[in-house]
């Protein structure tokens, strides 16, 4: 027998393999678990959006509408103030002197006047002038402070001052607001507006005052209808002068920066009443920088 014989009759060694039950096996995942999640991951980014959303139109609305004072008039109700006819009215500027709560103060009614923002100062023998003061504050690099139109013109945008004087021919309103919708009214009829620091808001003082310590003080107030040019006869605080105003009865009142510059109004009479210093006349470093309150018959 030869070797391959031999071979071929040795018998067959079985092979055994063991599988396990055990061992982790991939499952294929259910198509309605993943729609489920996934259905779950897009409501959970739904409401995210919700909420942010909300968040925007809050802080959006708090922006225009919490304004930390009440507001007497709407800027909507202050632009049919400004579309109103006007009676004839003889031209004057009727001073009276008050003192409130120790401050003693100048109110200045304005009578049939016409009001713009102009950059030259008016000569003091111009009869048709009544009364010129400072208006919008100007920074350091000749940029006002607080939006400004002039004559038709924008010359600044900027709200960061809530109280405004808007004019288009001779209506001229007081208001407090952040919105623009007056500013855009004057802008297109070829007013004048600008926007100062509040005193008084629906005869309520702000909570916080942004200027401190003493000195003369001006502003531009309403009782009712009627318009006053105010000038402090001394050094007043800031808060103080506020106080005086809302306590004597000024329904809306807003700063005027410049409180010891020289300035003049005009009587029915024609006749001119110096306001300050007459030697500080003219204002050099003013000319063409300074916008100018200036109201004419």
């Amino acid at each position: 027998m030869d070797d391959s014989q031999k071979w071929n009759n040795q018998p067959e060694i079985p092979e055994f393999v063991i599988e396990r039950d055990d061992e982790p096996r991939a499952v294929p995942a259910s198509p309605v678990r993943c729609r489920r999640w996934l259905r779950r991951v897009a409501k959970a980014l739904a409401v995210m959006l919700l909420v942010l959303a909300a968040i925007g139109v809050y802080k959006k609305w708090a922006y225009y509408y919490r304004l930390g004072v009440p507001v007497s008039v709407s800027p909507q109700e202050n632009i049919e103030k400004l579309r109103k006819p006007l009676a004839p009215e003889l031209p004057a500027v009727v001073l009276t002197t008050e003192t409130v709560l120790d401050v003693e103060f100048d109110m200045l009614a304005l009578h049939g006047l016409k009001a713009s923002i102009e950059f030259a100062e008016p000569d003091t023998a111009d009869t048709s002038v009544y009364l010129y003061s400072r208006s919008a504050d100007v920074g350091a690099d000749s940029v006002c402070l607080g939006s400004l139109v002039a004559q038709g013109r924008q010359m600044c945008d900027d709200r960061s001052r809530l109280g405004y004087v808007g004019m288009v021919g001779r209506n001229m309103v007081i208001g407090v607001s952040r919105m623009d919708a007056v500013k855009d009214y004057v802008l297109e009829h070829g007013g004048s507006f600008f926007r100062q620091f509040i005193l008084v808001s629906n005869g309520t003082i702000p909570g916080v005052y942004y200027l401190h310590g003493k000195v003369e003080r001006r502003a531009i107030g309403r009782i009712g209808d009627q318009l006053y040019y105010i000038v402090s006869r001394n050094k007043e605080t800031f808060w103080g002068f506020a106080d005086a105003l809302r306590e004597y009865g000024f329904i809306d009142a807003i700063y005027i920066t410049g409180g010891d510059d020289y300035c003049f109004y005009r009587t029915a009479d024609g006749q001119r009443h110096d306001i300050g210093d007459p030697a500080d006349y003219p204002h050099l470093r003013w000319q063409g920088k300074v916008p100018l309150l200036v109201f004419r018959k």
